[in-house]
Parts: C-alpha cells; sequence; structure tokens
C-alpha cells in the first residue's frame, strides 16, 4: 500500500476528500469521512458523513458525493476516493458500494486513504463482485 499521494488526478481528490472531512457531522461516532468522485465529465463532487441521532437515518460521505455529483449534472463516476481516519481501511460500506454501482462500472477505481495519504487501491467489481445494476434491468 502506497502512503504517498503522487497521481495529480488522485491528489485533487485527496484535497477534495480532505475539505469534505473536515465538514462531516459524526457527533456519536466521532469517525470523520470525506469522500469525493470524479465523474466521467471531468468533474469533482466531494461529500461527508452527516450522522443523525436516530439511526440509521445518517448519510454516508459516497453517497452525499454522489448526489453532489447528480446535483450537478454529471451522471457517471470513473473513481472516487475516500478518506477516514484510524488505522483501519475505511472501504465504502455495503449499502454505498451499491450506490456507486448504480452510476458505475466494475472498472470504476475506488482508492481507500487515510490521515497520512493512500493506503489501498481497488476497482469496485473487487469489492462487489457479480452485481446487479441498470444493465440488469435493461
Amino acid at each position: 500500500m502506497s502512503t504517498a499521494v503522487t497521481d495529480p488526478r488522485i491528489d485533487q481528490l485527496f484535497a477534495a476528500a480532505k475539505a469534505a472531512q473536515a465538514k462531516a457531522y459524526a457527533p456519536y461516532s466521532r469517525f470523520r469521512v470525506g469522500a469525493a468522485l470524479h465523474s466521467d465529465t471531468g468533474g469533482i463532487h466531494a461529500g461527508c458523513n452527516v450522522e443523525n441521532a436516530a439511526y440509521p437515518v445518517g448519510t454516508c460521505a459516497e453517497a452525499g458525493a454522489i448526489a453532489a455529483m447528480i446535483l450537478a449534472g454529471d451522471r457517471a463516476i470513473t473513481e472516487i476516493l475516500v478518506l477516514g481516519e484510524g488505522p483501519e481501511l475505511c472501504t465504502p460500506c455495503g449499502a454505498c458500494r451499491q450506490r456507486l454501482r448504480e452510476f458505475g462500472a466494475a472498472s470504476l477505481k475506488v482508492h481507500v486513504a487515510g490521515p497520512e495519504g493512500l493506503r489501498a487501491h481497488f476497482t469496485l467489481g473487487e469489492l462487489l463482485p457479480h452485481s446487479f445494476g441498470p444493465d440488469n434491468l435493461a
């Protein structure tokens, strides 16, 4: 696993995710997450987790980034970076993997980072093999 961010596209995602993470609302878990994605038009869209006292009403950072992408008029994700705290990998939860599948292919790049930098890279297909998506309903 690499700890240095060196790719300019990933640098942009890391910076956007870090800025989003700083604005996370996590008074219960105290686990702030930021996510930033590249859309197929080249746009960068970010989101943060937003907790709620009535679990599970909160929103994941990935969901916020996807909502920002949709609001901007984009409809496809090419890569995403998720930035979490703590020593473990902060990969997208199961629900967010399915959300990513709605707007991304199995080849979608998923970068996982911590405060020090990148920790791991996956494809959505590795995180959600044999997925059900929009093409199943065509």
